[in-house]
């Protein structure tokens, strides 16, 4: 984003008399001077059995062992967590946090360039550090989060994301690990059939055309890895570039897509340029569970608090979604749909999770589909998403079930560091309880 927009986004906040409190957020955490050990809680270690009256001791950035009281507590500050449920942190696997603010402010949302090809955009590097909705988010738990730029509508191939934990000073320091992978938003969506024809024709004219322009970018940048090897590239192209670890299968590629239409033909792309394909959204995914298991393709499912796709289908098509691919051996995570306006309530994550278990999903599955699940699919299931002995002590402490809407998260660490819990939320919960 341009110094210009942000100029008008600071002016356009403070004409919504958001300005003040919108710069509010509290200081980065501090590394610890000393090992803690978290100790009496449940652990969830995610990746073993749950251990009752655990204990975690963390030295530094890192969790070093896991297990009872043969856990030392030599030299170490102890955080009383008896009666309490220590769980790793819950990670967003897509979302546009930090790219955003409000969204219904243009001048605050910087998540999306024009034109069809733009794979040489960054995330990461537009992420805003400052946003308020960083500290409301991390407040329910939610440590981590996939952002990723989105489609505007001549776009296509938007560019690669970043996985971010949700502390620290600039962009660079919440950049747990980027790029992710490349994603692709599928051109494609079935016709309403209350269009009139010539409307409905114009839109499937504009659906083939991005379809084309698609393939061809591919093409191009398949040419263009061919080039760059012989050492024949005349002119450098930035985006082409971008796309070769893609190809390389070095990198994953998010198909965006929820139709069975349009996932099936997003798979037959993946499969012709050899991709290493993730689908995100998937609302139909599990009308093709046999083909996504069979190409070992994994799923980032887009919620469960969305209606389903037809309006034949049962009503609770999306909510048992999550237990059928389980049962089909398709791997997924549960996510959030992702846009601008779900960005604001990434705090609901595990509420996403526990619709998914009333409908057939074990509690075990669903608070690994929004922790070592979505770590394991964005690569980086040896740094984050369980509590075990070498990774990063990114966890949280709470007073209940992770998955229920009565918890509340008393305590949480981002790499050993302990983050403040307060948010604009309970800025304006204590200001108004005390009128």
């Amino acid at each position: 984003m341009s110094t210009k927009s942000r100029l008008f986004g600071v002016a356009a906040l403070l004409s919504l008399g958001l300005g003040p409190a919108f710069a509010q957020p509290g200081p980065p955490a501090r590394p610890a001077e000393r090992p803690i050990v978290i100790d009496g809680g449940t652990v969830h270690t995610v990746s073993g059995a749950r251990i009752e009256g655990g204990r975690v001791r963390i030295e530094g950035e890192r969790i070093v062992a896991v297990g009872g009281s043969e856990v030392s507590l030599d030299g170490a500050d102890r955080i009383d967590a008896t009666g309490k449920q220590v769980y790793p942190g819950l990670i967003a696997a897509h979302s546009v946090l930090g790219l955003t603010e409000i969204g219904a402010v243009r001048a605050t949302n910087d998540m999306a360039e024009v034109g069809l090809n733009a794979a040489n955009v960054r995330a990461e590097v537009a992420i805003n550090p400052e946003s308020e909705l960083i500290p409301v988010t991390r407040a329910n738990g939610v440590l981590l989060a996939l952002s990723a730029p989105q489609a505007s509508a001549s776009s296509v191939i938007t560019g690669t994301s970043a996985l971010i934990q949700l502390d620290g000073w600039t962009w660079e320091e919440l950049t747990l690990k980027s790029p992710i992978g490349l994603h692709v938003v599928w051109p494609g969506g079935e016709v309403p059939p209350w269009l009139p024809a010539e409307v409905a024709e114009a839109a499937k004219k504009a659906v083939a055309e991005k379809q084309r322009g698609l393939r061809r970018a591919f093409e191009q940048a398949r040419a263009y890895g061919v080039a760059e090897q012989a050492g024949t590239v005349a002119v450098p192209d930035l985006r082409l570039a971008a796309m070769q670890p893609a190809l390389k299968s070095e990198q994953a590629v998010f198909l965006h897509a929820d139709d069975a239409v349009s996932i099936g033909a997003a798979l037959d792309f993946a499969a012709e340029f050899k991709l290493r394909a993730v689908l995100v959204g998937g609302a139909e995914a599990w009308r093709l569970a046999d083909r996504l298991r069979a190409q070992e393709v994994p799923v980032i499912l887009g919620g469960t608090h969305v209606l389903p796709q037809r309006r034949f289908d049962a009503v609770d098509a999306i909510y048992a979604q999550a237990a059928k691919l389980k049962a089909a051996g398709v791997r997924f995570a549960i996510a959030s749909p992702g846009d601008s306006f779900d960005t604001s309530n990434l705090r609901n994550l595990p509420y996403q999770a526990a619709s998914a278990v009333a409908f057939g999903l074990s509690f075990e599955e669903a608070l690994r589909a929004i922790t070592l699940s979505p770590a394991e699919i964005l690569g980086v299931a040896d740094q984050v998403g369980s509590l075990d002995a070498g990774k990063l002590a990114t966890l949280v402490i709470a007073d209940g079930d992770p998955l229920e809407a009565r918890t509340n998260v008393e305590r949480a660490l981002i790499r050993g560091r302990e983050v403040d819990l307060t948010s604009r939320h309970t800025r304006l919960y204590e200001k108004y309880r005390g009128r």
